[in-house]
């Protein structure tokens, strides 16, 4: 059996501290990222005419998982959880190499000291995603027009109404000078219901945290609306 050796490239920073919370796909929620290019790639000639590009697939591993042993079957969340495919028939992390790939929007390029930065938006990155490659997206050869989604057939819906208790508006008022869209991020994530999808009717638990950025955002469900309480500084108790 063949083995191959990648290094990569640059590394993903992004508002997703941890897996819970990240979208399940890629474009479902408009949050930005960088992606930062190692100073041993960061040549201006390697990235000449990708900013005339709109999009770009990203290569990347999926280094967050744990380090066990892939089944050949998955529980897909589109299918509730409780429903098994291949693992080839889904976009599963779990898979015999954890390489995944997602196409952004890529808005602007520029170089920072030694290193390039990618500046994108709508991925669904863990902060600290190695990057192993990036190629430009072309929609007359990667969108093709006679596809067929199996069971992932249409976008997913957008199930939960979100609402803000009064302390969590005022940190979040706060929280804005350094990130003016996280108001608009929490309410595109929490509206797809991040949940785990074998909860099912969601009544086994309904009080949740997302490691946010700098945060801990902690929300709760009632009746499928969520109330978000509280946005906790992650080093608040730190001196």
């Amino acid at each position: 059996m063949a083995q191959y050796h990648f290094t990569s490239i640059g590394t993903i920073h992004s508002c997703y501290k941890e897996k819970f919370g990240i979208p399940r796909q890629p474009a479902l929620v408009a949050s930005p990222a960088t992606i930062e290019i190692d100073s041993a790639y960061s040549k201006d000639e390697a990235f000449r005419e990708l900013e005339s590009f709109s999009h770009i697939w990203v290569v990347f591993v999926f280094h967050g998982i744990e380090d066990k042993k892939w089944k050949a079957t998955v529980r897909p969340p589109r299918l509730g959880g409780n429903q098994r495919v291949g693992v080839f028939a889904s976009r599963s992390m779990f898979r015999p190499n954890p390489i995944g790939l997602s196409v952004v929007e890529l808005t602007s390029i520029e170089r920072k000291n030694n290193n390039i930065i990618l500046n994108i938006i709508g991925g669904d990155f863990l902060d600290l995603t190695p990057v192993i490659d990036i190629k430009p997206y072309i929609p007359y050869a990667d969108s093709i027009n006679t596809d067929k989604s199996g069971y992932a057939t249409d976008k997913p819906q957008k199930k939960l109404t979100v609402n803000f208790s009064v302390q969590a508006l005022a940190e979040i008022q706060q929280a804005k000078e350094n990130y003016p869209q996280l108001e608009n991020i929490i309410v595109e994530i929490l509206q797809l219901d991040p949940r785990p999808a074998y909860q099912e009717n969601k009544k086994i638990k309904n009080v949740f945290s997302i490691k946010l950025y700098d945060y801990d955002l902690k929300w709760h469900v009632v009746n499928e609306e969520v109330l978000v309480t509280e946005l906790e500084l992650l080093n608040s108790g730190l001196t």
